[in-house]
């Protein structure tokens, strides 16, 4: 079962009027990861799809999808594909994936149909394309890790980067997970800025009795979202995204822009956060 929705995008002026239950309804994703189901959310922010699959033993099927406009949701888009669940296939244009939690797929442009089974739980993200790449299996061994943070200030932390110009070709989207070290809660701060494109977040390997508190908004106009295992959040190019948990962590970031530059930010000093 496919099941859609579209989240429009807010101006930063509109977004400081927004109450807790508007803030979630525009930003917060939950309920993504629900058995024999793929749930998929169509941001007009960059035109970013996320989402997921849960094929619970059977077999689930994704090509057309209403938002994109196109026969099929590849025709004119690429896709990146994490397990966080237990092993689980994806079958690309007659070929079978096996993926492990923890390992990604990247999928280009004009693939087709895709196919989810076995027992994984995959996080789909989707951007648009202008040229197709070669689809490819990436385990954690092969991508770029950058450790940051110290115990110290509880953001000891490793960054783990999947789609990245030094691993994997892409037209435009950028994604990987950080993962922390016990007793570090912290992520992205110094928080920045990156006007030229915007982020997405899933949180997971959180307790079911823990929260994450995720801070978004102007520097000068922060807000926060609590947010529980497996539910992700819209970042918009004007807001910062950070946040800080109860217990140690794993997020998945993703970003569509105008680059694909990991590094192309604005810092934000610390005295300037409201």
């Amino acid at each position: 079962m496919l099941k859609t929705q579209v989240r429009h995008a807010i101006d930063p002026v509109s977004a400081k009027s927004l109450d807790t239950d508007q803030l979630r309804k525009h930003f917060h994703v939950g309920g993504l990861f629900q058995d024999n189901e793929i749930n998929l959310v169509y941001s007009h922010y960059d035109r970013l799809i996320l989402g997921s699959a849960v094929p619970n033993g059977k077999t689930l099927t994704l090509d057309a999808c209403a938002p994109t406009g196109t026969p099929s949701i590849l025709d004119r888009r690429e896709m990146g594909i994490l397990n966080i669940g237990a092993t689980g296939n994806v079958r690309v244009a007659d070929t079978d994936y096996t993926i492990n939690n923890g390992e990604v797929l990247y999928i280009g442009m004009g693939a087709g149909a895709i196919e989810f089974s076995g027992d994984g739980r995959f996080y789909i993200l989707s951007a648009p394309a202008h040229q197709t790449y070669p689809t490819r299996m990436i385990k954690p061994a092969d991508a770029r890790r950058v450790e940051m943070g110290a115990r110290e200030t509880a953001n000891e932390r490793v960054i783990i980067q999947f789609l990245h110009p030094d691993v994997c070709q892409t037209c435009q989207l950028s994604m990987g997970y950080t993962q922390f070290v016990q007793g570090s809660v912290w992520n992205t701060m110094p928080a920045h800025l990156h006007d030229r494109r915007m982020e997405a977040y899933l949180y997971f390997e959180l307790p079911d009795d823990q929260r994450v508190f995720h801070f978004m908004g102007e520097p000068s106009q922060t807000r926060h979202i609590v947010m529980a295992n497996e539910e992700a959040v819209i970042s918009p190019p004007w807001s910062i995204h950070s946040g800080a948990g109860t217990a140690a962590y794993t997020f998945c970031w993703a970003m569509a822009g105008d680059n694909a530059d990991f590094t192309d930010m604005d810092m934000v000093a610390m005295e300037e956060l409201k």
